[in-house]
C-alpha cells in the first residue's frame, strides 16, 4: 500500500518514457486519422481557428497581415499543420521535427519543407545560423517532462528571429493535476503548468485563446488552449 501510494504521488510528467511514447506512434498509421486519434474531422475547425489566432499575432497571407520567411514546427507528425496552415499563406518555408520517419517520407519532396529533422523534440539542436519567425508546437509537449519542455522552449527562443513569436497549441487537463496517460506515455498538462514551464523558460505570454467547436458526438474533448510566447527580455 505504501508503495502504490508513494507512486501516486510521484509527478505526472516523471512516468513519461521516450521509448514508450516512439513504440505507441510507429504503431500509428501515416495519416490524419492516425494524428488525431481517430476525429479526422475535427482537423479543419482546428486548422481554421490556428490561422485566425495567427491573424491577430498580424500574421499571414490578408491584407493587414503578413507572410513570415521561416518556421519551424516541433512534433509535425505527417505533416497535416505544415501543409494545411503554415505553408499555406503563412510561411514561406518550414522545418520539421517529428521522431517518426514513415510520417515525414511524404514532405521530402513538397516544396517550402525545408530541412526534416527526424528526432525528438527533447534532442533537437537547432542548426547554426538558421533562425525563425515563428515556431508551431501543437499536440506533442505532452510527451516530454516539464524540465525537457523548458529546456526545448530556450532552444525555440534562441533562434527567434528579433521579437517574432512561439505558439503552443495542446490540450488541457481538467482533473485538477496534469494527468498520465500510458497509452501513449504522456502527460495532459494543466493550463497553471503550461503557465510555469513558459516562465521557466524566459517567455511571456502575448495572447491565450481557448479554442473552438471540438465536439465529437455532441460531447466536447479536451479544452484546447493557444499560447503565443515571445522572449521575457
Amino acid at each position: 500500500m505504501e508503495d502504490q501510494k508513494g507512486r501516486e504521488q510521484e509527478p505526472a510528467d516523471s512516468l513519461i518514457s521516450k521509448d514508450n511514447g516512439i513504440k505507441y506512434w510507429e504503431s500509428i498509421d501515416a495519416d490524419v486519422n492516425g494524428m488525431l486519434g481517430g476525429f479526422p474531422h475535427i482537423s479543419r475547425v482546428d486548422i481554421r481557428a490556428s490561422r485566425n489566432f495567427l491573424a491577430k499575432l498580424r500574421i499571414g497571407s490578408k491584407p493587414g497581415l503578413h507572410v513570415v520567411d521561416s518556421a519551424l514546427e516541433g512534433g509535425a507528425g505527417i505533416g497535416r499543420v505544415t501543409q494545411g496552415l503554415l505553408l499555406d499563406g503563412i510561411a514561406d518555408q518550414v522545418d520539421v521535427i517529428e521522431p517518426i520517419a514513415k510520417f515525414t517520407a511524404g514532405l521530402r519532396e513538397k516544396p517550402g519543407v525545408r530541412r526534416i529533422f527526424n528526432m525528438g523534440l527533447q534532442d533537437w539542436q537547432p542548426a547554426e545560423g538558421v533562425q525563425y519567425d515563428l515556431v508551431w508546437i501543437q499536440w506533442c509537449a505532452g510527451h516530454l517532462t516539464d524540465e525537457q519542455l523548458v529546456q526545448f522552449l530556450k532552444r525555440c527562443k534562441s533562434v527567434l528571429r528579433g521579437d517574432r513569436v512561439i505558439v503552443v497549441k495542446e490540450n488541457n487537463s481538467t482533473a485538477g493535476e496534469d494527468q498520465f496517460d500510458e497509452l501513449d506515455s504522456s502527460v495532459t498538462r494543466e493550463d497553471a503548468t503550461f503557465r510555469r514551464v513558459f516562465g521557466e523558460a524566459g517567455l511571456r505570454l502575448v495572447q491565450v485563446e481557448l479554442q473552438k467547436g471540438m465536439q465529437v458526438g455532441g460531447c466536447s474533448l479536451l479544452p484546447v488552449r493557444m499560447y503565443a510566447l515571445k522572449p521575457a527580455q
